[in-house]
């Protein structure tokens, strides 16, 4: 029996298992999926995820296009918020394909002693025993570990098997594809995000001078196909369509809904749920993938503390990791709320050009390099586990 099973092979799940793997624990990677594969996604990576990398020393074998910012579009009003210089981490995110993230990532889970990972696997949800998940059930045959990790995204089958899943009363759906710029044409190096009525558009500079461009949109809104729609949405861009009416398309347009996950509770008798499985509001503030680095991250110290002691730590794991995407989920929220007053957004925007410092405290916020309110070394100590009490049982906020 295996130390640790992890189901999903994404960002979440690989970064686990290395972290683990390197710690001498014993970890089997399963992934339904075969890599490189694609996956709808803003493709922005940001410095609290590219710090992760770095200490993982994956950086440059992840490598991309560096981006010191984000840019915010409303008719003719433009905002900029460049990260700011915080100790612990870079000063740029990094736009790059999501498929060649979680290659390398996957490539390296496997690669890393002690880690057996497997693709084209299809996990059939948890094997319970007496209300604690004691394995996984893995195409019909039983897995046994001392613990299991469910990082199998947004739409979770362990989560829904185990009765954690929260319906969605929002629904928004994502696309997205890539272009080639033409040679005499660059993006600036920015995260440019374009607001309009009922929709945003993300664009980001990847290697090899291609361009993301994804669009967010509440599905209650699309009234023609969404192929027909995403155009017409980068075409109404001025400085976007500029640029892209010689560029190749290098990417079919790919679709998710819808974009919002929730979980009653992140933990449960022999089980963390990890990355997007956990619970995850909307792309809108560009930070999935550096909260699935960092919550990984943290998951690691807490095993390192030891597997025969779980019950003594997964429940201050659960408040522990609440507290690091506290502020996160906060701002996430209050932009899904001015999403639905363009004429609010406007002025707000308008006002954060003469305050540059504000919006840049905010991007730092969703970059995952500092707390909305409060000490910056108050809110590093997040980063780290929580002292523990033995016997400690769940607390009521828990399951909220």
């Amino acid at each position: 029996m295996v130390d640790v099973l992890i189901t999903g092979g994404g960002v979440a799940g690989s970064s686990l298992a290395i972290l683990l793997g390197r710690q001498g624990v014993t970890v089997e990677l399963f992934e339904r999926g075969q890599f490189p594969k694609e996956k709808p996604c803003g493709e922005g990576l940001m410095p609290g995820g590219v710090a992760v990398l770095e200490r993982m020393g994956l950086a440059e074998a992840v490598g991309g296009a560096p981006f010191f910012g984000i840019r915010y579009h409303f008719r003719n009003q433009i905002a900029e918020g460049r990260f700011p210089t915080t100790e612990g981490f870079p000063p740029a995110g990094r736009g790059q394909r999501r498929k060649h993230l979680d290659h390398v990532l996957f490539s390296a889970a496997a690669m890393t002693p002690g880690v057996t990972a497997y693709t084209g696997v299809h996990v059939d949800g948890p094997l319970v025993e007496n209300g604690k998940v004691v394995g996984l059930l893995v195409e019909g045959e039983p897995r046994r570990a001392t613990l299991t990790v469910a990082a199998d995204g947004l739409h979770s089958r362990i989560r829904r098997s185990l009765g954690l899943d929260v319906p969605v009363k929002r629904r928004r759906l994502g696309a997205r594809c890539h272009f080639r710029l033409a040679r005499d044409k660059e993006w600036p190096p920015w995260v440019d995000v374009f607001v309009s009525r009922g929709r945003e558009l993300y664009v980001t500079a990847l290697p090899d001078r291609e361009l993301l461009v994804a669009a967010l949109v509440d599905t209650e809104a699309l009234r023609e196909p969404v192929e027909q729609a995403f155009r017409r949405w980068w075409q109404a861009e001025p400085a976007l369509h500029s640029r892209l009416e010689d560029a190749e398309q290098v990417s079919s347009l790919r679709c998710i809904s819808p974009l919002a996950g929730h979980a009653r509770c992140g933990v449960a008798p022999g089980v963390v749920l990890l990355g997007d499985a956990a619970g995850f509001l909307d792309p809108i503030t560009g930070g999935g993938m550096t909260q699935a680095l960092m919550t990984a991250e943290l998951l690691a110290k807490y095993i390192r503390r030891g597997l025969t002691g779980i019950n003594e730590w997964l429940w201050d794991f659960e408040r522990q990791r609440k507290l690091l995407l506290r502020d996160y989920h906060r701002l996430t929220q209050a932009v899904l709320w001015l999403a639905d007053y363009p004429s609010l957004s406007e002025r707000i925007i308008s006002t954060l050009q003469f305050v540059p410092g504000l919006l840049s405290h905010l991007i730092a916020v969703a970059g995952g390099m500092r707390p909305l309110c409060g000490t910056q070394r108050k809110w590093r100590s997040t980063l780290e586990p929580a002292r523990f009490t033995e016997n400690l049982g769940p607390a009521e906020d828990t399951h909220a």
